[in-house]
């Protein structure tokens, strides 16, 4: 099977680029041979190999013909469109199930890791991507929708692995409400507006909430320390008063006074010095008496 009959050589390549993006999206890189896509294209495969020399060649043409190209179509219809307004409705469409063209992304990207010449090939695609995106924030910064802080060539490289990582989550994995992403993309669009700190030494510092006195821990508080009054209250002591009162000792005024000890000293004294005269008296008186006459 050679060239088919009344179609140009332009013609043949794009049959053969439909029909690779379909058998590789289908089959897989390593899943297809290149006999496989000329016979779904319907030429030969020498027809094949006039197009192009390889099959990774071929994945990297078909990426670049039916792969994601979504903004670039819309761009191109609309010109005059808010890039800003164009990132938010493309970005709304990638969780979204995708045609089998779009699966291309996912086999040149698992392909690259094993085969150099396919590396090669998107290495090139993929800087092509991000040199086209980069132009596209510079023309949204000339007109004042994106801060022109920002650098082009990280915003393109945002935009890109945004695309492909939503390439590897399909619905089938992880589904997300259609509302909150689109909130989420016009929240991450909307921080690329002029005015808006590209990055936090541009913000001012934000203040950690200093905590509220009444917050803080209780203090321990002098009042609660224990209290001298608290101590042992000298007056708590056994007071002297509380000791055995001198007066309550045998009174000195129970005692016989000096004056009454030395009165009744001399009286006894006397009293006995009476007493005893009177003996001798006595004794005198009756030695005379009983004495002879």
């Amino acid at each position: 099977m050679g060239r088919i009959a009344g179609v140009t050589a332009a013609e043949t390549r794009e049959r053969l680029l439909q029909a690779a993006a379909e058998v590789f999206a289908a089959r897989g890189y390593d899943g297809t041979r290149v006999s496989d896509i000329a016979a779904a294209a319907g030429v030969s495969n020498g027809a094949l190999y006039a197009h192009f020399g390889s099959k990774a060649e071929l994945l990297v043409a078909a990426l670049r013909a039916h792969g994601p190209r979504l903004l670039a179509t819309l761009f191109a219809a609309d010109p005059d469109r808010s890039i800003a307004d164009l990132l938010v409705v493309v970005g709304r469409r990638l969780p979204r199930r995708r045609e089998a063209c779009g699966h291309l992304i996912v086999e040149a990207m698992v392909a690259a890791r094993r085969d150099e010449e396919v590396a090669r090939a998107m290495r090139d695609y993929s800087g092509e991507r991000a040199d086209w995106l980069a132009a596209l924030v510079r023309v949204a910064q000339a007109a004042d929708e994106i801060d022109p802080a920002l650098s082009p060539d990280a915003v393109a490289h945002f935009c890109l692995l945004l695309a492909m990582g939503s390439a590897l989550v399909t619905p089938a994995l992880r589904a997300v409400d259609d509302g909150e992403w689109t909130a989420l993309l016009a929240r991450v669009v909307g921080a690329l507006a002029p005015g808006v700190p590209s990055h936090p030494g541009d913000a001012a510092p934000v203040q950690p909430d200093q905590p509220d006195q009444a917050d803080q821990p209780d203090q321990p508080d002098p009042a609660g320390q224990p209290d001298p009054a608290g101590q042992p209250d000298p007056a708590g002591q056994p007071d002297p008063a509380g000791q055995p009162d001198p007066a309550g000792q045998p009174d000195p005024a129970g005692q016989p006074e000096q004056g009454e000890q030395g009165e009744q000293g001399e009286q006894g004294e006397q009293g006995e010095q009476g007493e005893q005269a009177s003996d001798i008296d006595d004794t005198d008186t009756t030695a005379q008496r009983g004495a002879p006459q």
